[in-house]
């Protein structure tokens, strides 16, 4: 299992928190919520998974760079792609 941090963050009303909680659940690779923690099968998921991980992340303003453990040999190319609107949040500037 892969813990995800994603205490702190601010709502714009409760349906907004409602959405969030839904949206997480329904990607594949989360296996459930801890609180506020998001809780992932494995560190091995598929490119949809990921890509919903980063959109929700970046919509939610979670700390993204915990999502550069996901990095593998067959996303990096466009993963870690420096062109990509999430590299700085995830991967900074060493990458």
């Amino acid at each position: 299992m892969v813990y995800l941090d994603c205490s702190g963050i601010r709502f714009g009303s409760q349906l907004d928190e409602k959405h969030l909680f839904e949206w997480a659940r329904e990607i594949p690779c989360v296996a459930h919520w801890e609180r506020d923690t998001l809780v992932v099968k494995s560190k091995r998921i598929s490119e949809a998974s990921l890509r919903d991980l980063l959109a929700l992340f970046w919509r939610y303003e979670i700390p993204m760079a915990q999502l550069a453990q996901f990095k593998n040999t067959k996303n990096e190319s466009w993963f870690a792609a420096p062109i990509m609107y999430w590299h700085m949040a995830v991967f900074g500037s060493n990458e």
